[in-house]
Formats: C-alpha cells, structure tokens, sequence
C-alpha cells in the first residue's frame, strides 16, 4: 500500500467507492459517478484528480482513453483488507445458511449442500473438501470378525459419520481379542485423530514393550491408516461450473477451457485450499491465481478450514472472478467455517 496517497481519507473512501461501484456494476468507474455517490460535496474535477493519483499508484487502469477507470488486484486487496474484513454476515444470510445445512439428511448430503450455499452466494465455485481417513476425529470403534477371518474396522467420526474398512490380515484374531483392543481405543481415544491415535500407540509400544506390547501393538496393526486403505484421499465437492463459465470476464474461448479443465483436476483444489490452513488469519483471501491458469490471473479464492477438537478437518472456500461482492462472500466463508467448526453434531461432519 503506497503510504503517500491512501494516507488520505478523501483517497481511500475514493477508491473504496469506485471499487464497490464496479463490483456493483461490472462497468468502468466515471468520477462523475463517484462524485454522486460520495458523502461530501466533491466535484468531478477533485474526483477525477483522486482517482489519476490512484491510478499513478496501480489502483486502476483504463481498458482505453475515453474510459472510465477499472480496479486492479491492489485496489481489491486494499478493500478487501480494509472494508470487506470488517464486515459480518447479515442475519438473513445466517439463517439461510444454518437452514440450508440442517435440512440436510447424512454427511455426505451436508458436504454437497455446503458447496451449493457457497456457490449461490458468488458467482464462482462453492468448494468443499472432507478431511482423509487419517484425520478423521474418531467416536467410537469397533472391529467384527467375519466368517473368512477378515475383520470389518467400522469408525464413527464426530456428527455420526460412519466409515467402513475390510482388513485381511495374516495375524489371526479372536472376537473377544477384538473386542478388548476396541474398548481399550473408545476408553482412551476418543475425539482423537486416527492418525494422532496411531502415533501414541507406536509411542507406547517404543516405551514400554513390557507393559503395552501385545495390546498396543495389535491396535497399531488393526488402526493403521495405509492398512484401511487411506491414501489421504479427500471427498471435493464442488458447485456453480456453469454460472462459474458464464461469468463476463471470461470472453476467452481458450483460457476459459484451459481454466475449466484445470478445475477438474481435484488434486489443483485441494493444493490451492490447503494455503487457507496455516494462514494467520480465518478467512484467507487470495487475489490472481496465476498457477492455475493464464485466465488464474482474474480469480480470487476465499477460504477457511474447520477444526474438530482444534484438530484442523477440512477446508471450504469460493473461487471467482475477481469483481465479486467480497463483504458478503468472506462473512458467509466465515460463518461457514464456524458453523462446521463449533458444531459437529448439526453438521454431521467428521
């Protein structure tokens, strides 16, 4: 940000005007424009100066001479930090959103109907990724002998959702040993990843054969997250392609197909979300997304992860066009994330 020109009041509620006024619009801005919606009598003339000097700073451009002017990604990065930061999700926008989710039946019909609402409230992409198997919050476990010696792993994740595992092992098991070695997890690990489950096991183990070695050790072997057959897969959804392709800033036949098909390679979203992870903040902006297309440059992405006993789960977020209605889209990511984050049980999510 140049500390010479947004140091003034006049130029930032300037440059927050025009760049609501094109969100709002999709037209380039005129200062008559800004003149007539700002507070203070301002003429055109001290409008137009405001904006050249902004202009000068890489604030906007001008698609051409007789144009009005157009925000660049440093002007939505100020108003995002600015303006759309401060902002909170409308009540209505609330109640629509919990009513949307807890209408919803079972996990995965949570997951789909949470892409949509996040969707519906852009012009872009609503993106939902559900964690893998290894980062799953167990509830509760249990292990089932079948007939042919194969051993059903059922793990019920927080919100009820329920995950089933065959594993063919060469170690032979009893019901009754199975049966012990579940009730000593759901005693001692409940609300536990499987994968922080499986790091203590093998810490016990190392520490003291004696004493935990056959017990803990079984649990390892039945609890091994490659043996269920995890490959940290995650379940995408994703909503709104064709609102998404519709969408006027992308004219460009070629860079709109380019942009699509790089949508379509799932393992791109989950990298392009999982920045939101350790970013400081709850909602991470980020403004032109040049690693996933020539067209990347006019998208932003809006994002969070959600948490279950501070264990971080999954992420959610909008990808669009840049010119997009920022105050409500971050608060609706926002709310989201909390919603998913503070209750599990309404949400049905692991």
């Amino acid at each position: 940000m140049s500390p010479n020109v947004l140091q003034q009041k006049r130029h930032q509620q300037i440059l927050t005007d025009a760049v609501r006024a094109y969100i709002e619009t999709g037209e380039p801005v005129s200062s008559r424009s800004i003149a007539r919606r700002h507070i203070e009598p301002l003429s055109s003339a001290t409008v137009r100066n405001v904006m050249a000097d902004l202009e000068d700073e890489g604030y906007f451009y001008q698609p051409h001479t007789s144009a009005g002017r157009v925000p660049t990604a440093a002007a939505y990065r100020f108003f995002v930090e600015q303006v759309a930061a401060q902002a909170t999700a409308s009540p209505e926008d609330r109640q629509w959103i919990r009513r949307e989710l807890e209408a919803a039946q079972t996990p995965e019909a949570v997951m789909e109907r949470a892409s949509h609402v996040l969707a519906a409230v852009s012009r872009g992409l609503g993106i939902f990724i559900s964690p893998p198997l290894a980062r799953s919050v167990v509830e509760h476990i249990r292990f089932l002998l079948l007939p042919d010696n194969r051993i059903l792993v059922v793990l019920i994740s927080a919100g009820g959702l329920t995950r089933d595992k065959l594993l063919r092992l060469e170690r032979q098991f009893r019901q009754e040993d199975l049966d012990r070695i579940a009730n000593y997890l759901n005693r001692h690990y409940t609300g536990w990843t499987l994968e922080a489950m499986h790091a203590d096991l093998r810490a016990q183990v190392q520490r003291d054969r004696e004493q935990y070695g056959r017990l803990a050790g079984d649990a390892l072997l039945l609890c091994d997250s490659a043996a269920l057959g995890d490959g940290g897969e995650r379940k995408i959804y994703v909503e709104g392609a064709a609102r998404f392709a519709s969408s006027p800033e992308f004219t460009n036949q070629e860079q709109l197909r380019e942009l699509l098909s790089a949508i379509e390679e799932k393992d791109r979203l989950v990298a392009l979300l999982s920045t939101c992870i350790d970013a400081p903040e709850p909602v991470h902006v980020e403004l032109g997304l040049e690693q996933m297309s020539n067209a990347g440059k006019h998208l932003a992405l809006v994002s969070a992860s959600y948490t279950s006993n501070d264990q971080v789960q999954g992420t959610l977020g909008i990808l669009a066009p840049m010119r997009m209605h920022y105050e409500r889209v971050i608060t609706a990511v926002a709310f989201m994330a909390q919603f998913f984050s503070e209750n599990p049980e309404e949400s049905k999510l692991s």
